[in-house]
This record gives structure tokens, sequence and C-alpha cells, in this order.
């Protein structure tokens, strides 16, 4: 069993993975972000290329372990919404809005139904 399995048989070790991926995800979608929309030149050019790397890394990091794709996938998705919403506050200062914020529990409630729902 290599590192990444260990890790994941533990509840709080795959909670942990996940966390990390979703923080690389939306960190490197946020490079885009700043690429696209809040720079020019070489500035564009250098953001779009920490870009590529972090979700190469994300890549990386989400598929090392060996797990059921479909279930922890889904409830990736809920630890991404979480992830993406702290980071678009801390990085861009923008809070949730009421709807994100409705949405993103129902998103957050699904995957707490996949990881705890045993059947």
């Amino acid at each position: 069993m290599n590192l990444a399995e260990r890790l994941i048989a533990n509840p709080l070790g795959a909670l942990a993975v996940l966390a990390a991926a979703a923080f690389l995800e939306a960190y490197g979608d946020s490079f885009f972000q700043i690429g696209v929309h809040r720079s020019a030149g070489l500035g564009r050019v250098a953001a779009c290329g920490a870009g590529v790397a972090v979700l190469a890394a994300y890549g990386l990091m989400v598929n090392l372990p060996r797990w059921d794709f479909g279930r922890l996938i889904g409830v990736y998705v809920a630890v991404f919404f979480v992830m993406a919403q702290v980071l678009n506050k801390v990085r861009f200062g923008q809070a949730p809005s009421l709807p994100v914020w409705v949405g993103g529990s129902l998103v957050v409630v699904g995957g707490l139904v996949m990881a705890l729902w045993r059947g």
C-alpha cells in the first residue's frame, strides 16, 4: 500500500487529500482569472503559466489514490465549492451572495450524503 492509499484509508486523511486537491484546483483557476481579466502582456503569460502548473499538480494529487471515483469525486465537488468560496474571498475580496450560499449549501449537503450514507 503506497502513502496515498494509506492516507485515504483514514477518513480524515481522505478529506485532507480532497481539501489539498480542491485548493490546488481553485488556486490554479484563480491564476487564469487573473491572467484573462486582470493583467496584460508578460503578466498575463506568467499568470496563465502558473495556472497550468498548479492545475497539473491538482490533477496528479486527485488521481494518486485509487478510490471509488464516482463517490469521492462527488464529495470532492462539495469540498471544492467550500475551498473556492474561501479563495474567492481571500484572493479577490468577494463574499458569496445569498444565491451562492443557498445553492452551495445544497452542494455541501449532497456531499455529506455521499460521504456518510452507507448502503
